[in-house]
């Protein structure tokens, strides 16, 4: 078998193990159908994000995971009412033509009306090499979500203002007034002071990521160390396939 033959074989061999499917499968569960007072903020079914739009592929406020990851969910939703506090949710499943979506935004660099607040000490022009942007996401899995705990009652949040916008890193005082309990950045915070165990996070901010952390991880996710909001269920019931069905 020559080099080229080989390669293509190779090409083939990853290709086939990667399914993309636009059907939602008996498997996926609205989160609310699982955890009825879950708290939902969608950040891409709305202009809060970095592409300042609503995202492809997301036309309702609807949080879709698989079951095994709802189930897990719950159980971390069980412990936190306990102490009068909260899940909510930044995104959940998303599908493929979003994560394009987010692609073809990263490429367009003239587009920069977001970066005051989400990747303020970034050039978007690193954003694909620093792997903030990828053509590949775990949510699309349907086992991965973006969240953050908030007490019960929520107190209110604001719209989101594109003409007004704070840098994410900043304290809780000077960023965007999310509900959430402070977490030391905002959601999608291109930024070091994300990773997980920043070590310039102040006591109390590293306290209210361990509890979320510890709680998620009690329950089967495993944390990615650069965005303490990211969590993927270990046993995901999808590992090698990304999902393309729109929210609605």
């Amino acid at each position: 078998m020559n080099k080229l033959m080989r390669l293509l074989l190779i090409i083939s061999l990853v290709l086939s193990s990667v399914e993309v499917s636009a059907q939602i499968p008996d498997g996926f569960v609205e989160i609310r159908s699982v955890i009825p007072d879950m708290l939902i903020d969608l950040r891409y079914y709305s202009n809060h994000n970095f592409l300042g739009r609503k995202v492809n592929g997301y036309n309702a406020e609807k949080c879709y995971l698989t079951k095994a990851a709802a189930d897990s969910l719950a159980k971390v939703q069980i412990e936190l009412r306990k102490f009068g506090l909260s899940l909510k949710i930044y995104d959940a499943y998303r599908p493929q033509r979003a994560v394009d979506d987010f692609v073809n935004w990263a490429k367009d660099l003239a587009d920069t009306i977001t970066k005051k607040e989400f990747y303020p000490t970034v050039d978007k022009s690193r954003l694909f090499i620093d792997g903030y942007i990828a053509e590949k996401s775990g949510h699309s899995r349907g086992s991965t979500v973006d969240l953050t705990i908030v007490p019960i009652p929520t107190p209110a949040q604001p719209d989101f203002d594109v003409t007004n916008q704070c840098e994410c890193y900043k304290t809780v005082g000077e960023r965007f007034k999310d509900n959430s309990l402070d977490m030391g950045t905002g959601f999608d915070c291109f930024h070091p002071l994300s990773h997980t165990f920043n070590n310039e996070l102040a006591p109390q901010q590293k306290a209210n990521r361990m509890l979320l952390l510890t709680l998620m991880e009690k329950y089967g996710f495993k944390n990615l160390d650069e965005e303490w909001w990211h969590f993927t269920l270990i046993n995901e019931p999808y590992p090698n396939t990304y999902f393309d069905f729109i929210i609605e």
